[in-house]
């Protein structure tokens, strides 16, 4: 074999290995695309069941549970504060 066939053998094998690459990068930009999309249908789906334990910790709350209850006692007397407070300022303004 002379030079330029060794050459041209290389260029043959370096143009075999862009086209793997490429290849490759697709697949893998394919991958990564249904990773994204899981990943938010998780974290949707993460978001709906944290609702749904804050229902159904208010409701367990709302049926005796004695830790539940200071829970939702503490959350009423939060709310109470605040509205205390916004009357307080209105009062104020006039």
């Amino acid at each position: 074999m002379n030079n330029f066939d060794v050459l041209e053998e290389r260029i043959v094998q370096l143009l075999n290995k862009l086209k793997e690459n490429h290849l490759l990068i697709n697949k893998l930009q394919s991958e990564n695309q249904q990773f994204n999309q899981e990943s938010s249908s998780l974290k949707t789906q993460i978001t709906e069941l944290k609702k749904e334990n804050e229902s159904l910790r208010m409701a367990n709350s709302l049926l005796g549970s004695k830790e539940s209850k200071a829970i939702t006692k503490r959350k009423i007397n939060s709310l109470i504060k605040e509205v205390d407070f916004c009357i307080h300022q209105l009062t104020e303004v006039r």
